[in-house]
């Protein structure tokens, strides 16, 4: 739908536009010198446009990348105050590290509406390096670690890949322009979502069996259900404050190799105090306390909508991606299979309840679907030598036995 604006003309004005700039010494950053001047960065193609966001695919060093930034210029973001500061001041005044980790960590708090008592403030993860620099730092570095910082993605992807494995990893930047990890994205229209396609799988050991088998289409999809599972423990009790996903669906996420899920799409991404603060508004009936997939009760005597989420990440994902995966429609024949019957039941399950409210009966359904896929996973492992005939017989007899009568659900900085 952005075909008109998003050409592949404007995407390179863009990127000489950005290394014009690194030339004048207005910004920098550890990908500039490889995309403006040894060339080892190449572009690709433009993936999209929309309300300013520029986004393009490249490869860094023989690496695929994407290339990403909130707004087309860099002029376009806000000047650092430090900065101005400094310049009223004379110039006599350098900043320090300390200077550098103070101002940064108000615009994380800011950005992602954390406290900066938390244990995901900026000093934890990047003081400690900044004291080791004992350096100060150019304008061009401070300005451009500025510029990320106003780009809620930016922040919410460096301050948490050094905490989870599930979010992008941020490989680099030039001025307001950051690389992330290409990575198969997730297709609605795909009936495994993630193709098998766009990796390169090779024989790996099972965590089941100790031997090393190829990854088949069967086998990947209980295995990145279990890695969707993870995410989500993961996002609710590893941090200072739950972790709630507004926005779920296929293309949100992405797999590495190893069938790690992974978010990729984090601009409807809100910790606890931040999400409370958006469901906490005017309401008159339960739809206007609605945002998008992250919901709460209208409380009609005060007509407020209530601060606590009903919903959670675990029954959404339940809902939108692991009842299409495990319906009858989709398994086919082995939809008859008394495993395959009791998973449906536990997604449709896991699907209806209110993980919100009941944090114990959502604790329980989690672990009956962990417990179900992990079994899946090692009926598969065992069942790779058996023959078609025997293979057909089972499912005749699974279905004799359970039948389909209605019985299944429906289916950087810089330095």
């Amino acid at each position: 739908m952005f075909s008109d604006f998003c050409t592949e003309d404007k995407s390179k004005e863009i990127l000489q536009r950005v290394c014009a700039e690194y030339q004048q010494g207005v910004l920098t950053g550890d990908l500039c010198e490889d995309l403006c001047v040894a060339g080892r960065v190449e572009y690709k193609r433009c993936l999209y446009y929309e309300n300013g966001k520029k986004v393009m695919a490249a490869s860094w060093r023989g690496v695929p990348v994407v290339l990403k930034s909130k707004l087309e210029n860099f002029s376009s973001y806000e000047a650092l105050a430090l900065l101005e500061y400094q310049d009223t001041a004379g110039g006599e005044e350098e900043l320090s590290p300390l200077d550098v980790v103070f101002y940064a960590t108000l615009e994380i708090k800011n950005s992602l509406g954390l406290e900066t008592g938390t244990n995901l403030t900026l000093p934890r993860l990047w003081g400690q390096k900044l004291k080791e620099n004992e350096r100060t730092y150019s304008r061009a570095e401070l300005a451009s670690l500025w510029a990320l910082l106003q780009q809620e993605e930016y922040t919410f992807l460096r301050v948490l890949q050094d905490l989870t494995h599930h979010v992008a990893k941020i490989l680099g930047s030039c001025g307001h322009f950051y690389a992330v990890e290409y990575l198969a994205a997730g297709h609605a229209w795909d009936q495994h979502i993630f193709s098998l396609d766009e990796l390169t799988l090779s024989p790996s050991p099972s965590p089941w069996s100790g031997q090393e088998k190829t990854i088949t289409a069967r086998d990947m999809v209980p295995r990145v259900a279990l890695s969707f599972l993870e995410m989500v423990e993961h996002f609710e009790n590893d941090f200072s404050h739950s972790l709630h996903l507004c926005d779920i669906k296929p293309e949100n996420f992405a797999i590495r190799k190893d069938l790690t899920v992974v978010a990729i799409d984090v601009d409807m991404a809100f910790f606890e105090p931040k999400m409370r603060d958006i469901l906490e508004q005017n309401c008159t009936s339960d739809n206007d306390c609605n945002f998008f997939d992250c919901i709460s009760k209208c409380d009609k005597t005060k007509n407020r909508c209530g601060s606590k989420r009903k919903n959670s990440n675990l029954q959404v994902i339940c809902e939108k991606i692991f009842r299409p995966w495990f319906s009858p429609t989709l398994l086919g024949a082995k939809a008859g299979l008394p495993l395959q019957v009791a998973l449906q039941r536990a997604v449709q399950e896991c699907a209806e309840i209110d993980g919100g409210e009941d944090a114990k009966r959502s604790w329980a359904v989690r672990k009956q679907l962990q417990d179900l896929l992990v079994e899946l996973i090692q009926e598969d492992t065992g069942n790779q030598g058996e023959g078609p005939e025997h293979k057909t017989r089972r499912v005749h007899t699974a279905r004799d036995q359970d039948g389909a009568n209605g019985r299944f659900p429906h289916p950087y900085p810089c330095f």
